[in-house]
């Protein structure tokens, strides 16, 4: 009988943990009052509105409406999650406890659309986005009088006074309009090399132009809301891109994926190590796993290069240049105190960035010589 070869040499086979991804940032969840899907269900995943269409969909449902103006936008998001919000239940759902079933149904959507939601009920939705984990942000529109008079009171007006940086209103007389931007929004969003994008002047196909005057346009802009309108002869623009807080969207989607990518580099490098030591080499395990997270953001054009102009954090002053677009930078592990070094505390890490901004207003001086 042959001897086993394991005598002379013995091989181990050992398979690492699987990393894990820090989630998706293209889906959209498209909400409504449609009983197509059931209530215990909650969501279902579609890839297209044949898709809608082969799982019991008519065609005539206010989400399938939503839905393909979602569909529509160029580039075309691969998915979406259309979610029941249950109004006929006893007592009836509110919408906003309708989105939060959604998302703990389901965690693969990043924005969120209400169908047919009132005033009131953006404003419930907008705060149950705010605070909602994993991060997400709200699309709506609205045609409401008020908005385009300028009344004190209004949605949007009143959105701004909340400071809401997670909500995204529109105002539009296009049914379902929102649906189209968080299209935009989800199919952009790629993640490939210089991917970074905005969303000022963008065309929204399947969206009709309003024909707002320029007080109008100016009202609704300095509430922090967007409009989608003509300009000049041949250009219809999705302007200016900014939540209700002020703050533009991408800034947000940035973050948001910068946050994410960052936790769930640093968790796998714990889950894969065998031990990381409360050594400085040991920290600078940790360091080089949220840098590779770090040059993902550079990679897609959203951080860039620049001088730091904030607070200083450690080393860094203001006037320093971030020559990478980010510093990843650390506490001393022999400035630990007892306590932090029994608890197998690693010390505190900091990662400053230089958002790479974007470029969305131009003056332009001509100068003639005769």
């Amino acid at each position: 009988m042959a001897q086993s070869l394991d005598d002379i040499v013995k091989v181990n086979v050992i398979v690492s943990p699987m990393a894990q991804s820090a989630g998706t940032f293209d889906i959209g969840l498209i909400v409504g009052k449609s009983t197509v899907i059931s209530a215990s269900d909650r969501v279902k995943i579609y890839s297209s509105l044949a898709d809608m269409k082969a799982g019991g969909w008519t065609g005539t449902e206010p989400e399938y409406a939503a839905a393909m103006l979602y569909f529509s936008q160029n580039p075309t998001p691969s998915k979406l999650v259309v979610g029941r919000w249950d109004a006929s239940a006893d007592p009836a759902e509110t919408p906003e406890k309708a989105v939060e079933a959604c998302r703990a149904a389901n965690n693969d959507w990043y924005g969120c659309y209400v169908a047919d939601a009132t005033a009131t009920e953006i404003q419930a939705v907008a705060a149950a986005v705010e605070a909602m984990s994993p991060e997400s942000v709200y699309f709506y529109d609205t045609d409401d009088a008020d908005v385009a008079s300028g009344t004190a009171g209004n949605i949007m007006e009143t959105l701004k006074g909340l400071g809401y940086s997670r909500t995204f209103g529109l105002f539009s007389s296009t049914a379902y309009a929102g649906a189209a931007v968080m299209g935009y929004a989800m199919g952009a969003n790629t993640g490939g090399a210089n991917s970074a994008y905005t969303l000022a002047y963008k065309a929204l196909p399947g969206v009709a132009p309003d024909p707002l005057t320029t007080t109008q346009v100016n009202y609704i802009l300095g509430v922090n809301g967007n409009v989608y309108t003509t300009y000049g002869v041949n250009y219809k623009l999705l302007v200016q891109g900014t939540m209700a807080s002020g703050v533009h969207f991408d800034e947000v989607l940035n973050l948001d994926m910068l946050k994410a990518e960052i936790q769930i580099g640093a968790v796998n490098a714990l889950v894969a190590a065998k031990k990381i030591p409360q050594t400085e080499d040991g920290l600078s395990l940790l360091i080089s796993a949220i840098e590779e997270q770090c040059e993902k953001s550079v990679t897609r054009g959203a951080i860039a290069p620049g001088v730091w102009k904030a607070a200083p954090i450690l080393s860094l002053q203001p006037g320093d240049v971030l020559s990478k677009g980010y510093l990843v930078l650390a506490g001393r592990i022999a400035d630990q105190t007892q306590d932090e070094r029994e608890a197998r505390k690693a010390p505190p890490i900091y990662v400053p960035v230089k958002m790479a901004g974007a470029i969305e207003h131009v003056v332009i001086n001509v100068t003639v010589n005769r």
